[in-house]
């Protein structure tokens, strides 16, 4: 039993530093990529009760569950946390301090586009403040491109 104790240990320091080496990469934690993080869970959790419940996905033929179409989602999304790591060198590179956060905001406006597309597939209504909100996010990612 100790031995399966120590194994734990082991691994979860493992997957700790090999998480917090990515995270280093990508510019350290912030709220902004932890607000992403979150909108890229529950975004995804959505698509999966869409596909699950309802079976009106876009992403499978028959709109029912698929798992070659959540590993697509997941894959899609792991490719856009390296985009932010390539933002962030290119920040580091250039000796500016804008492109990662603006290329993080762009992904939260799509992210939460794509959250509020599935609400309303599951019939769910929303605070038009949310639609404005991401609005707002989205002038701000592209003004952080345009201005600098």
């Amino acid at each position: 039993m100790e031995q399966l104790a120590n194994v734990k240990a082991y691994l979860c320091a493992a997957f700790g530093a090999v998480v917090g080496g990515i995270v280093n990469l990508m510019g350290g934690w912030s709220e902004d990529l932890t607000t992403l993080l979150l909108f890229m869970g529950v975004d995804f959790i959505l698509g999966l009760l869409i596909a699950a419940l309802w079976k009106k996905s876009n992403k499978s033929d028959t709109g029912a569950l698929s798992s070659y179409s959540a590993w697509k989602g997941l894959c899609r999304k792991g490719v856009s946390l390296l985009v932010i790591l390539i933002a962030y060198r290119l920040d580091v590179t250039l000796g500016v301090e804008y492109i990662r956060s603006a290329v993080i905001f762009a992904f939260i406006a799509n992210e939460g586009i794509s959250i509020l597309e599935n609400l309303g597939i599951m019939g769910v209504k929303y605070p038009t403040a949310l639609k404005k909100a991401l609005d707002v996010l989205t002038s701000k990612a592209e003004n952080s491109e345009s201005v600098k």
